[in-house]
């Protein structure tokens, strides 16, 4: 009975590992977080609206980035003069260390392992199927209000991995033992 329920398992690649990731999952896809971004206006979102949209700087997704990295990802070309810049990324490097950006990762990836079992669980054949999106975005605020906002990332990722190890589960002793020796 047990030799029918492992290969039961095999066929159907249940006994494989399943794996996700979801970082601010309450938008269900990039078209709904993009959406949402997109009804922060410059010089109009308070903060308190920023939250509202899903987008809250208070967060633990949220990092925020010092006023030097601002200037160096919002500006990073010196030979620009200032009147040049979006008005937004002006006011903030004028605005010195009263500006503050916030950068905004919001993502869900699934992974799921298929192939054989037995291959897999002998490390000599892994794939997995990874699905997903990624949103990234940025927003400058001073005293409250955005300044200035952006986003970008990955509305489809969809990828296979595979990593093939001939001698299986023996791959990685030849570097335990190199590391063990060399101590």
């Amino acid at each position: 009975m047990a030799l029918a329920a492992l290969l039961g398992g095999c066929a159907s690649g249940r006994l494989l590992p399943d794996a996700s990731t979801a970082a601010r999952a309450e938008f269900a896809d990039f078209d709904a977080a993009r959406r949402a971004f997109e009804n922060i206006e410059p010089y109009k979102t308070t903060v308190d609206d920023l939250k509202t949209l899903g987008f809250d700087t208070a967060t633990t997704n949220v990092r925020l980035i010092g006023y030097p990295d601002v200037v160096a990802r919002l500006a990073p070309n010196s030979s620009l003069s200032l009147d040049q810049l979006d008005p937004g990324i002006r006011d903030c490097i004028l605005a010195r260390l009263e500006c503050r950006a916030y950068e905004y990762r919001v993502a869900n990836e699934t992974r799921v392992r298929t192939g054989g079992f037995v291959l897999d669980w002998l490390n000599f054949k892994r794939t997995t199927e990874v699905n997903g999106w990624q949103f990234d975005a940025i927003v400058a605020v001073r005293k409250g209000v955005v300044l200035f906002r952006n986003y970008g990332g990955a509305p489809h990722n969809e990828r296979t991995e595979r990593q093939v190890n001939p001698l299986g589960p023996f791959q990685g002793v030849g570097d335990s033992v190199t590391g063990q020796l060399m101590k």
